[in-house]
């Protein structure tokens, strides 16, 4: 099975897709239409980048700390959460999931994806 398959199995998960780091494609399965997906790749894929801009600079300041390459960002509001780990994301509703098991599962799944595409 593919992560995304497998995040959709998960409680909570209400829809999980994956994006191109180029930003010309995208897929998902889940509770969302067609263009709210497309909207969600294009935002995951411009947050990657600026999480990983600033990864860089604050490597500057501190070199060695661990902060670059980042392997992801989350961003959580009252009733859902979105989770991105590489180029796959997901979006959860916080009453029936937890965050860290679906971090851990993304963590774990996509440990052995190259950081450097982006």
């Amino acid at each position: 099975m593919s992560i995304v398959t497998d995040l959709l199995a998960k409680p909570g998960v209400v829809a999980a897709g994956e994006y191109a780091y180029r930003g010309d494609r995208f897929s998902y399965r889940g509770a969302l239409s067609e263009e709210h997906a497309r909207m969600a790749s294009i935002m995951c894929r411009a947050t990657t980048m600026g999480v990983n801009m600033e990864g860089r600079m604050l490597e500057v300041f501190q070199p060695h700390s661990g902060l670059h390459p980042p392997r992801g960002w989350v961003v959580r509001s009252s009733d859902y959460t979105v989770c991105v780990m590489a180029n796959v994301f997901c979006l959860l509703d916080n009453a029936q999931s937890s965050i860290n098991d679906i971090i851990g599962f993304m963590r774990q799944a996509i440990v052995t994806t190259s950081s450097d595409l982006i």
